[in-house]
């Protein structure tokens, strides 16, 4: 998931709420502060459990949780250019590595850590933390913008390929190999991220009007989607649901957006025989009579279902997931707060607020049942429709519901196996010295090359 910073990276004004970062599956929310670090389990509509905090580490800037395992991977701007791999369940630091630079962000799946600083990217063997490639003299990048696939068989890593255009690199982190390069946007890129398959690659550009979707690894492009076409904004985050079928993108305006990934299919059948129907394949054989800007903005989508927040031009972080077993859209805001809404699948339109929920301060002051100021917002009555029947996770598709071998509150099950983790030599056990990853090793190890182990 993409990273709202509160502060402008290393050495920025000092924000009680430093960053916020949902898990690879938004099952956990993890928040940064000036005092340290928090994590939330995502499980509950009505109930936001704290499931670890930590103020051994002040200002944080980065905190990245894999999965829902103990492992955390944090960045302080008291050290920027050293990062901390925690076992948080046993207060125990794993490992730590330092840069040539200040450390911009850190990704992680379940095979590679993968670090990026303005012009160079560090990728890691996430089993025993040994580098595998550093990529230097890539394109200045001070905003560390990167993305890496979820998915075991397409791992895949995204960052800019120039400074002055928004051309993206698709690298195999498996593989360790350039897959291609995406002539994405005009301007400079401003968010990228992939589905959970890796098999799409959603980018934006710096002017923030227009979102666009790519297979993956052949960079041909999928769907258009039109933000807005009055001003230019700055987009801050975008996110796949699990199943791929919608996208959401929150900027530094008022107003979150949710598209869905709709593909008719040649003979039209899917379409409703509708007058918007009608008029928009009038439009379609029209375009190819008109200028290329023109027939683009005319073939571009708008978005299926929106959310407007209470304020605007603050930084803030998005996702969609499953609570409850119902659709949601999760906003976590520069100010400290987490916004759940509920999502019509089936008609969008306007998203309605289900809980609110302050992530610091007052929720921990209160007794058990009371609701915090200014967050007494319930579910409607009636029933959402199933989600179930309509962006259901695919039967073959990649596991992003909670895996077998981690569990919701931060802790193992014990002797239980993570399914497909190609790199593990045996059962891997998240409750012992030989837990996922085993990199306890490096505790005390010295490394060579670009980053140093301490």
């Amino acid at each position: 998931m993409e990273t709202g910073e509160g502060a402008d990276g290393p050495g920025g004004p000092g924000l009680r709420f430093g960053c916020a970062s949902f898990n690879q599956d938004s099952t956990s929310l993890a928040v940064g502060t000036k005092t340290g670090y928090k994590l939330f389990s995502l499980t509950m509509v009505d109930k936001l459990d704290c499931i670890h905090e930590s103020a051994e580490t002040p200002d944080v800037y980065i905190v990245e949780r894999l999965f829902s395992s103990s492992l955390v991977v944090v960045v302080s701007t008291a050290m920027p250019r050293r990062m901390n791999v925690y076992h948080f369940k046993k207060g125990t630091e794993i490992c730590n590595y330092s840069y040539s630079n200040n450390i911009l962000a850190v990704r992680l799946n379940r095979q590679r850590l993968v670090v990026c600083l303005e012009e160079s990217v560090y990728i890691h063997n996430i089993k025993d933390m040994k580098l595998l490639k550093t990529l230097l003299n890539t394109p200045s990048n001070p905003s560390g913008l990167c993305a890496l696939s979820i998915s075991h068989s397409n791992s895949y890593l995204a960052y800019p390929g120039s400074a002055t255009i928004g051309e993206i690199i698709v690298y195999d982190a498996n593989n360790l190999s350039t897959v291609t390069m995406i002539p994405a946007h005009d301007s400079p890129l401003a968010a990228l991220t992939f589905n959970a398959s890796g098999t799409k690659l959603a980018s934006a550009s710096e002017r923030g009007t227009v979102i666009r979707v790519f297979s993956v690894p052949e960079g041909l492009r999928l769907f258009e989607f039109r933000r807005g076409m009055k001003r230019y904004v700055s987009i801050s985050s975008l996110s796949f649901s699990p199943d791929g079928q919608f996208l959401c993108a929150s900027s530094n305006t008022e107003t979150v957006h949710i598209f869905k990934l709709e593909q008719l299919g040649p003979s039209g059948e899917d379409e409703a025989a509708t007058w918007t129907a009608y008029m928009g394949k009038m439009f379609s054989a029209a375009s190819s009579y008109l200028p290329a800007q023109v027939s683009g903005m005319m073939s571009q989508d708008r978005a299926f279902a929106t959310v407007h927040l209470l304020a605007s031009g603050q930084r803030n972080v998005c996702t969609l997931a499953v609570i409850q077993k119902l659709p949601r859209l999760l906003v976590a805001s520069a100010d400290g707060q987490l916004f759940i809404y509920n999502v019509d699948p089936q008609d969008g339109g306007e998203c309605m607020l289900a809980h609110k929920h302050r992530l610091f301060g007052i929720d921990e002051d209160r007794g058990e049942g009371a609701e915090p100021e200014g967050s007494e917002v319930t579910e409607p009555a009636h029933t959402c429709p199933s989600y179930a029947a309509t962006v259901a996770l695919p039967a073959t598709g990649p596991v992003t519901a909670t895996l077998t071998g981690y569990s919701e509150d931060g802790g193992a099950k014990k002797g239980e196996v993570i399914p497909e983790h190609e790199f593990a030599a045996g059962p891997v056990c998240l409750d012992d010295e030989n837990e996922f990853p085993p990199i306890n090793w490096c505790r005390d190890g010295t490394g060579g090359g670009q980053a140093r182990r301490s």
